[in-house]
C-alpha cells in the first residue's frame, strides 16, 4: 500500500469522524424550536450539546489541513471550485458558534429567540451543502487543463446539479434523524419523546431518500460493487437504528444510526478511488491520489506525525466524552 492510498483512507477516516460526531450537531441544531416548548426546553437542548459542539469541529479542520498538506493540488481544486459553497458552510459554522455562546449573554426572550432561529438556520446550511459538495465530487465536476495545470472549469449552478441536490437532501434528513437519535439519548420527559418521534419520521424519509441517491451514484460510477456493498451494510444498519429508536433503545439507534453514516462516507470515498476530484470532461483530467500528492518525504513526515498525535487526540476527545456521559 503507497503513502499515497495511506492518506487517501486517513483522510476519509476524518470525514467519518466529522459527519458522525458534527452530524448529530447540526441535527439537534435544526431541532431546536422543533423539540422545545419553552425556554427551559431550549436550555436543556443546547446542555446536551455543551462540552461536545466545539471539540467535534476539529475533525474538519484537522481534514481540510491533511487534505492541504498530502494533496494540495486536490484542496486547491477543491477551493477554487466549490468557492461559494465552502463560503457559506463557513459562515454558517462560524453563525452557529456565535449564536450558541452568546445566546444566553443578554436577557431579553427577543435576544434569545433571533439566536435560536440563527442555530437552527446555520445548522441546516452547512448539513446540506456538505451533501451537495461530496456528492458532486463524486459523480466528477468539470476539470480540464489550463496553461498545463488541471482547473475546475465549472460555474457554481453546475454544482445545484439534481444528483447533487438529492446528496444534500440525503446528508440533511440522515442529520435530522442523527440529531433526533443522540436527543431521545441524552434527555428524558416530553423532549425525549419528540425527539424520538421526529427521529423516526425523519429515518424513514432518509431511508427513502439514500435508496434514490445509492441507486443513482451505483449507476454513475465504476465501481458499482463497491457502492452496493457499502450502501447494503448502510441499510441493513439504518434499519437497526429505526427498529431500536421505535423501542425506544436510544443508545442502540444512536449506535447503528453512526455506523450507518460511517458507511455511507465509505462508499463515497471507495467510488471514486484512486481519483480524489473525477473530471466529467475526460479521464485523463482527473485529479488522482498521484497528480494532486504532496512528495514522499512530506507524506512521509505526514505519517510520522499522525502516528504519534492521533492517538493522543482519540485519547482526550473519547475522555470527554465519557466525563460529560
Amino acid at each position: 500500500m503507497t503513502l499515497q492510498t495511506v492518506w487517501f483512507l486517513l483522510i476519509a477516516v476524518l470525514w467519518i469522524g466529522y459527519f458522525i460526531l458534527e452530524g448529530f450537531d447540526f441535527g439537534v441544531g435544526m431541532l431546536l424550536k422543533q423539540v422545545s416548548s419553552n425556554e427551559a426546553d431550549r436550555r436543556a437542548v443546547l446542555t446536551t450539546l455543551g462540552p461536545l459542539w466545539d471539540g467535534n469541529e476539529v475533525w474538519l479542520l484537522v481534514a481540510g489541513g491533511a487534505t492541504f498538506a498530502a494533496f494540495p493540488e486536490w484542496y486547491a481544486t477543491l477551493f477554487s471550485g466549490f468557492y461559494l459553497p465552502l463560503f457559506l458552510i463557513l459562515v454558517g459554522l462560524i453563525v452557529r458558534g456565535v449564536a450558541l455562546e452568546y445566546r444566553s449573554k443578554y436577557g431579553k426572550a427577543q435576544w434569545r429567540q433571533r439566536w435560536d432561529i440563527a442555530i437552527v438556520i446555520s445548522s441546516a446550511i452547512p448539513a446540506l451543502l456538505w451533501g451537495v459538495a461530496f456528492s458532486n465530487i463524486v459523480k466528477g465536476v468539470p476539470i480540464e487543463k489550463v496553461n498545463g495545470h488541471l482547473e475546475y472549469t465549472g460555474g457554481f449552478f453546475n454544482l445545484l446539479n439534481p444528483y447533487a441536490l438529492l446528496g444534500g437532501v440525503t446528508a440533511l434528513l440522515l442529520m435530522i434523524a442523527h440529531g433526533g437519535f443522540f436527543l431521545a439519548l441524552k434527555t428524558d420527559g416530553e423532549i425525549r419523546k419528540r425527539a424520538n418521534s421526529i427521529g423516526q419520521k425523519a429515518g424513514l424519509a432518509t431511508a427513502v431518500a439514500a435508496l434514490l441517491f445509492f441507486t443513482w451514484t451505483a449507476i454513475s460510477v465504476s465501481h458499482k460493487g463497491v457502492v452496493l456493498a457499502g450502501a447494503s451494510l448502510a441499510v441493513v444498519f439504518w434499519l437497526l437504528a429505526l427498529a431500536a429508536n421505535f423501542k425506544g433503545r436510544e443508545g442502540w439507534a444512536f449506535s447503528f444510526s453512526a455506523i450507518t453514516t460511517a458507511f455511507t462516507v465509505v462508499s463515497l470515498f471507495l467510488a471514486m478511488y484512486p481519483n480524489v476530484m473525477p473530471s466529467s470532461i475526460s479521464p485523463e483530467f482527473s485529479l488522482n491520489i498521484f497528480n494532486a500528492a504532496s512528495t514522499q518525504y512530506t507524506l512521509k513526515v505526514m505519517t510520522i506525525v499522525a502516528l504519534v498525535m492521533t492517538p493522543i487526540v482519540l485519547v482526550y476527545q473519547g475522555w470527554t466524552y465519557w466525563v460529560f456521559r
